[in-house]
């Protein structure tokens, strides 16, 4: 498990080295394997350097939406998947993943099924009531309606349904669930505490894993990530890029019944056409819309600045 470091709120820029693979999505659609880019598990060196210009600009607008009070909490977490610079903003900070969780579901559900092919096949009946959520973007399955675990793995992620991930627990099991996060190194939710809690750098994990093809094999990694660029959730990360640019992320949202406090996040990989990236924000405040422009305003201030290094 990641430990937190000392310090309320730093950035590290962190040089990485090793095998850069080719672009993977240069032609949507048309290669089967477009959103993976197997590389080695683990970085063969690692070089920490002090604070650079591209991190001091995130940190920058990150204190400015808190003194603007678009927001109390901001955590940035930044990787260059071109084995380039990884860095933070507040990457010790904690919060509830909420939705985010859904992933890891996912990743357990594939996992079976590349022992088990005929499970996404499988027919679930909704014996639940309706659960239409009351959150950002709601959606609810039919009730007595019955749906294979694939179009419920689809529904989970692309519309983040709640009534989704219900039914799918009630096919995966709870030690194969366990399983994803001990193989993540990561302390099982309900485990750490009442409220569970993860930080941006912990969660980033399972988005450059399933890019690497690193705990899924390629058809599966490939299905994941194809399922997370058809999120409906446009006013976060994808807000900020521009029109028709791949990224396949999942967002998360949190309020907490005893106070106006309100988290929300959204992690993920962005397909730029000149370097893919891992940008993953976590956000706390009092109002959604609020919280949501900060997220769009960080990722497009990542991409430009992306996109700039590319020019020089």
């Amino acid at each position: 498990m990641l430990m937190p470091t000392k310090h309320s709120l730093g950035i590290l820029l962190i040089s990485l080295s090793g095998c850069a693979g080719s672009k993977p999505y240069s032609s949507p659609g048309s290669v089967k394997y477009r959103l993976l880019n197997p590389l080695l598990a683990e970085d063969s060196s690692v070089e920490f350097t002090e604070l650079r210009p591209f991190g001091y600009k995130v940190r920058a607008l990150a204190e400015e939406s808190k003194k603007a009070g678009r927001a109390t909490h901001v955590s940035v977490y930044f990787r260059d998947l071109e084995n380039g610079p990884l860095f933070g903003v507040s990457m010790e900070e904690k919060f509830s993943p909420a939705s985010l969780l859904k992933v890891p579901l996912m990743m357990a559900a594939l996992k079976e099924a590349e022992a088990d092919p005929a499970l996404l096949d499988r027919r679930v009946r909704n014996e639940q009531r309706e659960l239409a959520r009351a959150g950002i973007d709601a959606f609810a399955l039919a009730p007595g309606a019955e749906y294979s675990v694939d179009s419920l793995l689809r529904a989970m992620i692309t519309a983040s349904s709640n009534d989704a991930a219900i039914l799918l627990r009630s096919v995966i099991s709870a030690e194969a669930l366990d399983a994803v996060f001990r193989d993540f190194g990561m302390i099982i939710p309900g485990v750490r505490a009442l409220d569970d809690s993860m930080t941006v750098r912990e969660y980033a994990s399972f988005f450059r894993i399933l890019y690497n093809a690193a705990y899924l094999d390629k058809e599966m990694s490939g299905k994941a990530l194809e399922y997370l660029t058809l999120s409906e959730f446009k006013r976060g990360l994808v807000a900020g890029l521009p029109p028709g640019t791949v990224a396949a992320h999942k967002f998360g949202e949190r309020s907490f019944i005893d106070s106006k406090t309100k988290q929300l996040h959204d992690c993920g990989i962005v397909y730029h056409p000149a370097r893919p990236y891992v940008l993953c924000v976590m956000t706390r405040g009092d109002d959604f819309d609020a919280l949501s422009a900060v997220i769009k305003d960080v990722s497009a201030l990542i991409y430009e600045e992306v996109s700039t290094q590319q020019k020089r």
